[in-house]
């Protein structure tokens, strides 16, 4: 029987602050970061595509925030052979280092596929999934793994008190009113069933039926979450402050993929 089983829950825990000691300087630690600090293996699963403006940047703080945290990582980088060289500017500049881990698909492309390919290779037993666009702060990272101590699977939101989104209105609450949908026609919990910003245990994940979840593009995150609320499995969410790129251009255009979603979610109300 898997641990603390039982449902879902509020958010405790306030979101960090994004502000910057200096310009172009590391960003301070949030308030709270020191309470967050243990020792524990992770694996990081980055899916990619045309990052390369600042996937290292990325790296680089990923791998500073958990020395800071005592969190030993491993990073999983899943490029699905990006023109821009991606997966090359991270070889080129981590040489040999054995914590990061490359791994190009060419003859497959798409974020679920990724994220499921980046799950069969990642070694350790506590998972971490985000954007790599700094979208998703990597400060958060050992607040998400904290909480894996009580909960079953910890989701980075924007929409419960202290998230939100940086960028136009338009993108803040087009997002929101479609979680809203989700909510009602799905009949759960969870505030942003879009999010792709999460921590669980692989042995937790690889109970569920992967080909059936990890499929399409962000879609993948709405069966994994309502798989989960049907199990009655226990998920905390984390608020969180989505920031907009430094470089390059989103993969995600919203109104696009909303058609799949809404698919997506009937056809989980239909049993199909």
């Amino acid at each position: 029987m898997l641990p603390h089983s039982k449902g879902y829950h509020s958010p405790l825990i306030s979101q960090p602050s994004t502000s910057k000691s200096k310009q172009g300087g590391r960003r301070k630690s949030p308030k709270g970061y020191r309470e967050a600090i243990f020792l524990k293996e992770i694996s990081v699963i980055l899916p990619t595509y045309n990052e390369a403006g600042h996937i290292v940047e990325l790296i680089k703080e990923i791998c500073l925030v958990a020395a800071g945290a005592a969190l030993v990582p491993e990073i999983i980088l899943v490029d699905d052979n990006s023109p821009d060289g991606t997966a090359g500017a991270v070889r080129k500049s981590f040489g040999n280092d054995s914590r990061i881990k490359v791994y190009i698909r060419k003859n497959e492309r798409g974020l679920a596929s990724a994220v499921k390919f980046g799950i069969e290779k990642a070694a350790k037993e506590n998972l971490v999934f985000m954007d790599t666009d700094f979208n998703h702060d990597p400060r958060t990272i050992p607040i998400l793994v904290k909480q894996l101590e009580s909960f079953n699977i910890a989701v980075g939101s924007r929409f419960v008190a202290g998230g939100g989104m940086k960028g136009t209105q338009f993108r803040y609450w087009g997002s929101y009113l479609f979680n809203v949908f989700v909510k009602l026609i799905l009949r759960i919990k969870t505030n942003d069933n879009l999010s792709g910003f999460f921590a669980v245990s692989k042995q937790l994940l690889k109970s569920f039926n992967l080909e059936q979840i990890f499929k399409g593009y962000g879609d993948y995150f709405i069966r994994f979450l309502y798989q989960a609320g049907r199990r009655k499995l226990s998920i905390i969410e984390i608020p969180v402050v989505y920031q907009q790129r430094p470089s390059g251009k989103s993969k995600t255009n919203f109104l696009f993929h909303l058609r799949r979603y809404i698919i997506t979610v009937f056809k989980i109300r239909l049993g199909k």
